[in-house]
């Protein structure tokens, strides 16, 4: 029976996610339109945080039972798969145009949230330090970067928002449900992803693997299934702004808030080897951003998004590799 658990949880999770998925799409689309906010603002906020809310929970959970590789793997491989698996999904289910406004702020300040910390968490190499940690002073400092964030997206939502559509597209249904719709997918998300996660590490426990694979792998595939769920609804209902909105979005709490949260509660030690994959979240955050300005400006192809998912593969053999 034991043997069984975690493949029937991978199923029952699978359910949930994508159940979630079109709940929170649903009423966060309705939510937009009546508060007459722009789907990139509600998808970089509210869509965010809920298919965030994942990592959030595994990354406290981790932290005090002192897996900080799981932790911090976690946020390095779920950032990673973000972009590679998610957009390159989203985007051959239907091309990503997006406003000039997320080329030019919103993607490189995802890239800045990697750089930050691969700043604050190399003391060995940049201070010289016997060891690197993530300390309670850094976790905060990725908060007092979480309120700046959500106080320019609440600032930039106006110029993102475009009345000739919400005028064309008017509300389906009531605020009071579209709120209940989206509440129910954050928690269709949430629990989805939760067993999801655990199904897939104790059956990797079954099998030997490392801590940090597990990490950078199974974990933070898990913990991005939220994402892949919600981003290719999003990009099957052609709101784009939903589906990339939703990643960068992601990318940029799973850093400032779930890292933040996690390191000010408790400390995590942080071994320079995961500099690589710091690397390799700065990395796919630049040839996102190169994507946007190469063929159609401003526009993921298809093609692109196969290129995103050929990259994301390869890094997968790395780490396996690597072990």
């Amino acid at each position: 029976m034991q043997t069984v658990l975690p493949y029937a949880m991978l199923v029952v999770g699978f359910v949930l996610l994508v159940k979630g998925a079109d709940l929170l799409v649903t009423g966060a689309v309705n939510l937009a339109q009546r508060l007459r906010i722009s789907d990139l603002m509600i998808a970089m906020t509210i869509v965010a945080f809920g298919t965030s809310s994942p990592e959030l929970v595994i990354n406290i959970v981790a932290g005090f039972k002192g897996n900080t590789d799981i932790a911090i793997g976690n946020i390095l491989g779920s950032n990673t798969a973000n972009i590679l698996l998610v957009l390159g999904v989203s985007a051959l289910i239907y091309p990503l145009s997006v406003s000039s406004g997320t080329v030019q702020r919103e993607i490189p300040f995802s890239l800045l949230a990697a750089l930050a910390m691969g700043v604050l968490a190399n003391d060995q190499i940049i201070d010289g330090r016997s060891h690197s940690i993530l300390s309670r002073s850094d976790g905060l400092i990725f908060l007092m970067f979480l309120v700046i964030f959500l106080y320019y997206s609440t600032s930039m939502s106006a110029d993102n928002l475009s009345p000739e559509r919400t005028a064309l597209q008017e509300p389906s249904t009531s605020a009071a449900r579209a709120a209940v719709l989206a509440a129910a997918g954050l928690v269709g998300l949430a629990l989805g992803g939760k067993w999801i996660v655990e199904g897939a590490v104790d059956i990797a426990g079954q099998m030997g693997l490392s801590e940090a694979l597990v990490g950078l792998t199974i974990v933070a595939i898990g913990t991005s299934l939220p994402e892949l769920a919600t981003s290719a609804v999003a990009a099957y209902r052609r709101r784009v702004d939903i589906a990339i909105g939703n990643v960068v979005g992601s990318n940029i709490l799973n850093i400032f808030l779930v890292l933040g949260v996690s390191a000010t509660l408790r400390p995590m030690p942080f071994h320079t080897a995961a500099n690589v994959d710091i690397g390799m979240v700065v990395l796919a955050s630049l040839i996102l951003f190169f994507a946007m300005l190469t063929g159609r400006r401003r526009r993921l192809d298809r093609w692109e998004g196969g290129l995103l998912l050929v990259t994301y593969a390869a890094y997968l053999v790395f780490l396996i590799i690597r072990g």
